[in-house]
C-alpha cells in the first residue's frame, strides 16, 4: 500500500479543496480509508448534498481540474449520498496479484525470522529493527549460497535485474 501514499495523499488534498471551495472553508469532514485485499477506497464525507460538477476548464485557468485528476488516479469514482449530506469516494488499485504474493510470502518470513527484541508485530512496525532483519537475513542467504557453490553477485544482480524490470523468474 505505500505505492498509494502519493496518490492518495493527492486525491484527499484535492476532495478537501473542493469542500473549502464549493462548501465553505470550515466546513467539518471526515476522510475514511478502506482497504481491502484488491482496492484502496478513500471517502471524503461533507456536510453538502450537492453532488460535485466535472468542470472543463481552460489552460490558462488555475484551477477546477480536481475531479479529472480524481478520474485518472482512480480505477473508479462517484459521489454517495449519507445522512448528513454526502461522501465523494474512489477507489485505488492494490498492487497485482504476483506483487502482493510475493510480498505476503515476504512478510512470513519475516515474521518467523527472527533476529531482532520483541514479537513478529514489533519487527514490522518498527523500521530499524525492520532493517537490521532484512540485512541478517540476506546477510545469511548469501552465506548459504556461496555454502551451495553458488555467486552471490550474479543471483543478486539477477533478483535487480527481475525486481526493475517486474518479470517474474522463471
Amino acid at each position: 500500500m505505500s505505492a498509494l501514499v502519493e496518490e492518495t495523499q493527492l486525491i484527499a488534498t484535492e476532495l478537501a479543496s473542493n469542500v473549502i471551495e464549493h462548501v465553505g472553508q470550515g466546513s467539518a469532514t471526515t476522510l475514511v480509508l478502506n482497504a481491502d485485499a484488491d482496492q484502496l477506497r478513500a471517502e471524503l464525507h461533507d456536510s453538502s448534498d450537492k453532488e460535485p460538477q466535472r468542470l472543463h476548464p481552460a489552460c490558462d485557468e488555475e484551477s477546477g481540474r480536481g475531479l479529472q485528476l480524481l478520474a485518472a488516479l482512480a480505477t473508479t469514482w462517484g459521489t454517495t449520498p449519507t445522512a448528513a449530506g454526502k461522501a465523494v469516494w474512489c477507489e485505488l488499485p492494490l498492487t497485482p496479484d504476483e506483487t502482493r504474493r510475493r510480498i505476503q510470502r515476504a512478510t512470513t518470513v519475516m515474521e518467523t525470522y527472527g533476529h531482532t527484541v520483541g514479537g513478529p508485530a514489533a519487527r514490522l512496525s518498527h523500521r530499524p529493527a525492520l532493517e537490521e532483519s532484512v540485512t541478517s537475513l540476506i546477510l545469511d542467504l548469501l552465506h548459504w549460497l556461496t555454502a551451495h557453490n553458488l555467486d552471490p553477485d550474479d543471483i543478486l544482480d539477477r533478483a535487480q535485474t527481475h525486481f526493475e524490470s517486474g518479470s517474474e523468474i522463471t
